[in-house]
């Protein structure tokens, strides 16, 4: 069987990389996934699997408490779930779940091709927005379903894959489909992990801090109270308390990364005028949350830092630090060690690379948490693409990661849903 993977695998190379590269082709950032999905549905149809192609019902998921999205209108950007029918009898099933969603590209004069969406193809890598988060792993999971769909095999247990928009922003599309009824026995995401097994990741939320100040002519600056200045110190308290949580975690999974669960101050807007003392300050940035700590309980240590500042100081006091929680949320999530799903993918990693697999837990969020503690599905993060390359110019991914990954998923699937011989 392991033979006839790898065969089916490598005779399929060179239509799978044209199929990344349209897929890179396609620009599908926020608002503009359709073109991206309409390609995924092409594909899915082709392999013949048991679609459900809907938009996001906004009234359906804004009550729910993992919602955290500032769009209002989805339509015409659908999930994609994809079905691959189980035979029924004594199997696990499987989730496959892969977003569509890139973010943008940033400066585009630091990308050194012609586009950032050229999907250009150059000493075994294919370049792009999109290539690592996360088109390569999404191209991996289908290349799986279509081997799987050409062995002389049928699956015990269902195999349905997810193509959803708005992780990049949330998780509104996984929360969404996990709205709709999808679970499943254990979840599988491949976003980037250098194939290296996630079984635990940090969560995360964004904040903003209004520092308040007060304006004055910059010619008698003295008169007035510069918020710019002010800001420093939340700044300083910022990277203090990043520093005092950090401490705190000896998780060995945690020993290779840095900084386990970062602040990181993404934007600052202060001032209008250079003549003018700036009586404003508008600090957004990320909030990093450990694996098995609560959201509330990551909020309530910033809000007392928060407060801790406006007591002290007089013209805190006075003007108060103002505190906003915002835009995207992204639920943390841990796996143990001893789980079944972990067990099977570990094997498959130490068969088809001939190396022990490695367990590092997430540096970034994604929409692991939602399915974890929004659907109690058992999830592991595993795919093909180099976390340093995300969100990064010039983004790329080595092919042959693409189709290392899909023949671990391919066996990990078999062992985990189970199979019988096609009559």
């Amino acid at each position: 069987m392991e033979f006839l993977i790898n065969e089916l695998i490598q005779k399929k190379r060179e239509k799978t990389i044209a199929f990344l590269q349209r897929l890179i082709r396609e620009d599908s950032t926020r608002g503009n996934e359709s073109n991206a999905q309409a390609i995924i549905i092409e594909k899915c149809r082709k392999l013949g699997l048991q679609l459900d192609i809907f938009d996001i019902d906004h009234d359906c998921v804004k009550h729910h408490p993992f919602y955290s999205c500032d769009r209002e209108n989805f339509s015409g950007n659908p999930n994609v779930v994809a079905t691959l029918k189980g035979y029924g009898q004594n199997g696990r099933s499987i989730l496959l779940n892969s977003h569509i969603d890139v973010v943008p590209t940033g400066n585009e004069k630091e990308w050194t091709m012609a586009s950032p969406f050229s999907g250009e193809r150059k000493n075994g890598k294919v370049y792009g927005r999109g290539t690592s988060d996360m088109k390569g792993g999404t191209v991996s999971l289908l290349l799986a379903l279509e081997v799987i769909k050409e062995l002389p095999v049928t699956l015990l247990g269902d195999c349905v894959f997810q193509s959803v928009i708005e992780e990049e922003s949330g998780g509104t599309g996984t929360l969404s489909c996990l709205l709709n009824g999808y679970t499943a026995d254990a979840a599988i995401i491949p976003e980037p992990t250098n194939m290296k097994i996630f079984p635990k990741q940090q969560g995360s939320m964004w904040f903003r801090l209004t520092v308040n100040g007060k304006g004055a002519h910059g010619g008698t600056r003295y008169n007035g109270k510069n918020a710019i200045l002010l800001s420093r110190k939340v700044i300083d308290s910022l990277l203090l308390l990043e520093q005092i949580r950090n401490n705190r975690i000896v998780d060995p999974l945690y020993e290779s990364v840095n900084i386990p669960i970062p602040i990181n101050i993404g934007r600052i807007i202060g001032g209008d005028w250079p003549s003018s003392v700036p009586d404003k300050v508008i600090i957004e940035g990320r909030y990093g949350v450990a694996p098995e700590e609560s959201m509330e309980d990551a909020q309530r240590e910033l809000q007392q830092l928060i407060s801790r500042l406006n007591d002290a100081e007089d013209w805190f006091n006075q003007h108060p630090i103002e505190l906003e929680w915002f835009g995207g949320k992204w639920q943390s999530s841990t796996l143990s060690l001893d789980h079944p799903i972990l067990s099977v993918l570990k094997q498959q990693v130490k068969e088809v690379s001939g190396k022990e697999a490695i367990l590092e837990a997430s540096p970034w969020g994604t929409d692991g948490g939602i399915l974890s503690k929004g659907g109690d599905i058992p999830v592991v993060i595993f795919g093909p693409g180099e976390t340093s390359l995300a969100h990064q110019a010039n983004e790329w991914i080595l092919e042959e990661s693409i189709f290392s990954h899909c023949e671990i998923i391919v066996r990990t699937i078999l062992e985990w849903c189970g199979y019988v011989k096609k009559e």
